[in-house]
């Protein structure tokens, strides 16, 4: 609008411009009013949310009960709402008991190095793919850690022994040692990274801790503008993760004083899940974004977004490059059958963290399904990125025009001509060793594991089904290899109509006890099943939300593979046989150690971790309509 339309506006009518209902109640009355004016038991009033703080009402619309509802709100708007609905009174902190009597972190200059870690092998195999130096060796052997989202940065999430501090035959011994509460949340889907005696872990109100881990206590605390799902990488003195609206920070690990913070992609809806790895000080920072999920509002102009990586310096937070999935921006493709302009290409978004090949100055990253019509040849791919330049080195394609995005779930005139499969790959690839070559192994949600020739542009090795697949289906999360087996877990959750609701339950459908899940080990070599295990459905008493489904990301020890499942259970499978030789229910209430109620749930998302002679799993996953929960459990021996 031209200045002069626009002071004609202001001075002519001002009566009708005073009619225009201010943002924040707009999109109540939009999108909140037609349930919260009701009185039900189940829904709280309008009267009952405006005693509830601003922030709190922001954390539910994130990533809380009211976070399917929110899906096609922009950032702007689900700030607005939650100011407008709520009080300027900020969220408790935790009870000062919780605190240690140390507040300050304390690490040793020679065991904080990312390329210490990332440089150690995760097995005999893995050594051989990254260049390991004995002065790195040396490092990580005095401190036992699990530092990001894998042990090294080959994403084979393998611990080794000496890290590990835990064998197979101790396993059984394992008992609980401590609970820590996520306030007021109903996921838990950040995996702790673990530096000796220290963890840190984020939570989905955007609370970040710095914990003890032999005993829970909290040496200091940060609060991030968003929900914090990647993982956390210490390199040298600071802590480095992403949020799920889009801002990536550096904390001083010491004390959680923010040493920079900055936006690696500017679009509105970017989302960033994966953790970070490091290279010569480096970091490389994985863009996924909500817009796949904004399409499910008619009105929404579908979509723009373009998936990356965006490389930074450790040190300040300066890009050293930026390299897009897709080569240039969404452009006007048409217009949908209710009038709203569609855009493309678009998507291709990197969920999980990449993989370095120090050998060759690779990463491998594994991408998503496009939003809109035109599909990409970059879309539900592996690639490789020359690590100094950031420049595309090869494609391989798994499956190809693959456009999907929320609105093919209704007829809102969004869904693309192609209607998915949606058959992204959500989960990290693995640089493995096997048959006297490098492989690039990637499960994806097609239910299908792919091993691609890194030294022949990702050619294809061998494929293995695993799973059914399909929108929720297949490999989610994570695999895991110890050199010998890939371990793939998939989810296959499957989804029954709500045909008995209870009064204010808007819930459409409910998770079936019986159908999902599953895990398999296969040869590296060829990816042959070595064995494959079913497994046991909910009990029939189960609360709803239960379901056998395995889609949390697995972990592997030396003789022992790790699940968690949405059933709440943690179970350790003994990786010759497959046979079940551990195994926990989470899903109960617990007394925190911080002094807040505590409830075990689902388990989705990121997977156990193994430091130092603990196990440290989250459990609570509400998305997806699975059990709500907000623990971490730390697991140690009797």
């Amino acid at each position: 609008m031209k200045y002069a339309c626009l002071l004609t506006i202001l001075l002519l009518a001002p009566a009708a411009m005073a009619q225009t209902p201010p943002q924040g109640e707009r999109v109540y009355r939009e999108r909140c009013a037609g349930c919260h004016d009701q009185t039900t038991q189940r829904i709280p009033p309008k009267a009952a949310l405006q005693k509830m703080p601003a922030t709190k009402i922001l954390r539910v619309l994130d990533f809380g009960v009211m976070m399917s509802v929110a899906y096609p709100l922009k950032r702007d708007d689900r700030e607005a709402v939650a100011k407008y609905l709520g009080t300027d009174a900020g969220d408790a902190q935790p009870p000062a008991r919780a605190y240690c009597g140390d507040r300050t972190v304390r690490l040793k200059a020679d065991t904080t190095s990312a390329a210490a870690t990332s440089a150690v092998a995760t097995s005999a195999v893995a050594t051989s793919a990254v260049a390991t130096s004995a002065a790195a060796t040396s490092a990580a052997a005095r401190v036992q850690q699990w530092n990001g989202w894998s042990p090294a940065s080959t994403n084979t999430r393998f611990q080794t022994a000496a890290n590990a501090g835990l064998t197979a035959a101790q396993v059984p011994s394992l008992e609980l040692k401590w609970a820590f509460a996520f306030d007021g949340d109903v996921s838990t889907f950040n995996q702790p990274t673990v530096i000796g005696p220290y963890l840190f872990v984020g939570g989905a109100s955007g609370a970040v801790y710095a914990l003890d881990t032999k005993s829970g206590c909290i040496h200091w605390n940060f609060q991030a503008n968003g929900p914090v799902r990647s993982s956390l990488l210490l390199v040298k003195d600071r802590l480095i993760f992403s949020d799920l609206v889009g801002w990536t920070y550096a904390l001083d690990a010491s004390t959680g004083g923010v040493i920079w913070k900055v936006r690696p992609e500017e679009h509105e809806a970017t989302r960033l899940t994966g953790g970070a790895v490091e290279a010569n000080g480096v970091v490389f920072i994985p863009v996924a974004s909500w817009e796949e999920s904004r399409a499910l509002g008619p009105e929404y102009e579908c979509c723009t977004f373009r998936g990356s990586i965006v490389a930074l310096r450790a040190s300040d937070g300066q890009r050293v490059w930026k390299t897009y999935m897709i080569d240039g921006p969404a452009t006007l493709m048409g217009k949908t059958s209710k009038g709203t302009n569609i855009y493309g290409p678009s998507g291709a978004g990197v969920w999980s963290s990449p993989t370095i090949d120090t050998r060759r100055g690779v990463l491998y990253i594994a991408t998503g399904d496009n939003y809109s019509t035109p599909p990409t040849k970059t879309s539900d791919a592996l690639m490789a990125l020359d690590i100094k330049t950031g420049k595309i080195l090869w494609v391989r394609q798994i499956t190809s025009g693959d456009a999907y995005n929320s609105g093919c779930g209704n007829d809102n005139g969004q869904c693309p001509a192609e209607k998915g499969p949606d058959f992204d790959f959500g989960s990290s690839a693995m640089l493995v060793r096997a048959g006297g070559r490098d492989l690039v192994v990637a499960g994806q949600k097609s239910g299908v594991v792919t091993a691609v020739d890194p030294a022949r542009e990702g050619q294809i090795v061998w494929q293995t089904r695993v799973g059914k697949g399909g929108v929720n289906g297949g490999v989610q999360w994570g695999m895991a290899s110890d050199g010998t087996n890939v371990y793939a877990s998939v989810s296959d959750v499957v989804r029954l109509p709500n045909t008995n609701p209870q009064p204010g339950d808007t819930a459409r459908f409910v998770l079936s006890k019986t159908e999902g899940g599953g895990i398999s080990a296969l040869k590296l070599t060829d990816g042959g099943k070595v064995w494959a295990v079913a497994p046991p459905p909910c009990r029939a008493d189960a609360p709803r939300g239960c379901s056998p489904s395995q889609s949390a990301a697995l972990s592997a020890i030396p003789g022992l593979v790790f699940s968690g499942s949405l059933d709440g259970h943690l179970r350790a499978f003994d990786v010759a046989s497959g046979k079940v030789v551990w195994e926990v229910d989470t899903v109960r209430d617990y007394d925190a150690v911080n002094g807040v109620k505590g409830r075990g749930g689902s388990m989705d998302g990121p997977g156990a971790v193994i430091a130092g002679g603990m196990l440290f799993v989250n459990s609570g996953y509400s998305r997806f309509d699975g059990m709500p929960g907000n623990v971490l459990l730390a697991f140690g021996l009797k």
